[in-house]
């Protein structure tokens, strides 16, 4: 049987599944998804939703094959084979950014029945930086503030956003080959980076950045007026120069910058918190059963990012958040991808 009539049959049979049910029970939407991380991020996104009259079933594509990843996820969806009561939720990758300027970009703006994260991926909600210290906090149960995580990806923001700009051009255009997003992260990589002196890493990259963006500019010549219609249509997308790590690959932000500074950072209040136990006025052997509680007590930086919902404040988080709401209020044909904030100025 092909793939496309096994989801027709699946697509049907959850709907006629739905229809066969007491008018009382409640109706079952079922999301499929990326990955395993993705299952639980989703979760907390569709939760808030659920009521008396419907709930959400988040799974992975296929428990047969084992089969994961965005490909997976859309192959049968692209096609119009989702509807109202199966729906596909995936990372936006560059897709949402793009606007259309690949096919799969196309399927994906345009199926009322796929929903994106907006932001490059889950892992850049993880690592929203107003949520950073809350982090921290949880990992550490330290509440010293010793880091501006805000003022700090602010400024790097700032520091890749016009290289950002050429990253995005260059998958727009079909020129990726010629600067990849292997050649970006490496160009943005915080190599270096310490509490102590941060903006040494942050003029680094601004650095680096600045000599790829006049390499870029002797190698694409006279492309400045498409360069600057980029850069404000990616604005008013909602990627300004200040929130250019929300868009960046998020494997690369959260495994290669945020976690590894949330480490360094962490570890600092840890050695904060040991000292003040070990000069505590107290017997040997209460020092040592104090610090043994608190060490049982901490947490693994990377384990507390992944379960950080402190994005939901974001702006992104509140497209995705107004998608969802749309979807379910019309029941037919939501209005994917509208943008709130435009709509409130419409009105």
């Amino acid at each position: 049987m092909s793939n496309r009539l096994r989801d027709n049959i699946n697509s049907d049979y959850f709907k006629a599944a739905n229809a066969m049910k007491p008018k009382q029970a409640r109706r079952r939407i079922v999301a499929y998804v990326e990955s395993y991380d993705d299952i639980y991020f989703w979760r907390t996104v569709l939760g808030p939703f659920e009521n008396e009259q419907r709930y959400f079933e988040v799974m992975l594509p296929s428990k047969q094959k084992l089969i994961r990843g965005k490909k997976s996820v859309l192959m049968n969806f692209i096609e119009g084979q989702t509807g109202p009561d199966m729906i596909a939720c995936v990372d936006a990758d560059y897709d949402y950014l793009l606007q259309g300027a690949t096919d799969s970009s196309k399927k994906i703006l345009e199926s009322p029945y796929v929903f994106h994260t907006y932001v490059y991926a889950i892992e850049n909600y993880q690592c929203y930086a107003p949520s950073l210290h809350d982090v921290c906090v949880a990992v550490t149960l330290n509440d010293h503030r010793i880091f501006d995580f805000q003022e700090f990806f602010r400024l790097y923001s700032e520091a890749i956003f016009p290289l950002f700009v050429w990253s995005v051009w260059a998958y727009r255009t079909g020129y990726y080959k010629q600067f990849s997003m292997s050649d970006f992260n490496r160009i943005i990589d915080t190599g270096g980076f310490t509490i102590q002196s941060p903006l040494d890493s942050i003029d680094n990259v601004k650095r680096k950045a600045f000599h790829k963006v006049r390499e870029l500019q002797k190698k694409f010549p006279g492309n400045k007026e498409a360069y600057l219609k980029l850069k404000d249509e990616l604005m008013a997308m909602g990627v300004t120069p200040q929130t250019t790590y929300l868009y960046i690959q998020g494997h690369h932000l959260f495994d290669t910058i945020a976690a590894p500074i949330m480490g360094k950072v962490c570890n600092a209040l840890r050695q904060e918190r040991q000292n003040e136990i070990y000069h505590a006025q107290a017997h040997k052997t209460q020092k040592y059963n104090e610090m043994s509680c608190y060490e049982n007590a901490t947490q693994d930086v990377k384990t507390m990012l992944k379960k950080n919902t402190g994005y939901t404040f974001s702006e992104p988080f509140r497209k995705l958040h107004y998608d969802i709401e749309q979807y379910l209020s019309i029941g037919t044909e939501p209005q994917q991808n509208s943008n709130p904030i435009e709509t409130e100025q419409q009105k």
